[in-house]
């Protein structure tokens, strides 16, 4: 039962963390950047679905296109008389090398043959990757305007629609809903491939969850320098 990641349940998680930021922090870029994530987790989860799937059309064509290969070996084959008539090692090469080829090429046109439905398949999975991949870069500027200068320097005007971080305890919850939307992120990558054993998209995969590991490591390493900055403000008010 928790054996594989539910597809429902990360668009629920998603569809929370949206609400969450949208409800601490309206009109924020931030709040619109988790409800596009709310939406390409929705396509994630379709992709998810249709990439476990067989593609049955394309297996048909697939299997039209190696019958007709094979008919065409068959018939030359049937049709070629072999003479075993070789007066010189040149000539032996030569035929040697002929026939190496037509192996390779027949080989090569039943190989994409076989593998177009996996390579259909892998340019749309790598596809989203790679909007994911952005939005990851997207989430991480957000973070890098929000700075230990922020809680000694005046706050930068705002637009009064716009409701930004405008405390210290703020700006740490601003941070850890950055942190939560990079860890969406992976778990949405993996459901590409939770069903769909391909190395290339795997690997894909496997750099996102790195990206966003890493990116939210330096997110936590912030949010530890505010951690100090507060730390004596918070034992003064204890003492007295």
């Amino acid at each position: 039962m928790y054996r594989s990641l539910d597809a429902t349940k990360i668009v629920e998680t998603c569809q929370v963390a949206r609400d969450e930021i949208g409800g601490r922090f309206p009109g924020s870029s931030l709040s619109k950047v988790a409800e596009e994530i709310y939406g390409v987790s929705s396509h994630a989860a379709e992709l998810s679905s249709w990439l476990a799937k067989p593609h049955l059309p394309l297996r048909a064509f697939a299997g039209l296109g190696i019958t007709a290969v094979l008919f065409v070996i068959l018939g030359v084959a049937l049709n070629v008389k072999l003479q075993l008539t070789i007066t010189s090692i040149t000539e032996f090469l030569q035929g040697s090398e002929a026939a190496i080829n037509e192996v390779v090429f027949l080989g090569i046109a039943i190989f994409f043959f076989f593998s177009l439905e996996t390579r259909l398949k892998r340019r749309r999975a790598l596809e989203a990757i790679h909007v994911l991949r952005s939005m990851a870069h997207i989430i991480d500027m957000h973070q890098l305007t929000k700075d230990p200068e922020r809680l000694v320097g005046p706050l930068p005007p705002e637009a009064p629609t716009v409701r930004r971080p405008q405390n210290p305890a703020e700006l740490i919850r601003y941070l850890d809903y950055c942190s939560d939307l990079l860890a969406l992120l992976s778990k949405i990558a993996a459901l590409y491939v939770q069903n769909f054993n391909d190395p290339v998209t795997l690997s894909a995969v496997n750099e996102v969850e790195n990206l966003t590991n890493g990116l939210s490591r330096k997110i936590w390493q912030k949010i530890m320098i505010f951690d100090r900055i507060l730390a004596p403000g918070i034992a003064s008010v204890q003492a007295r």
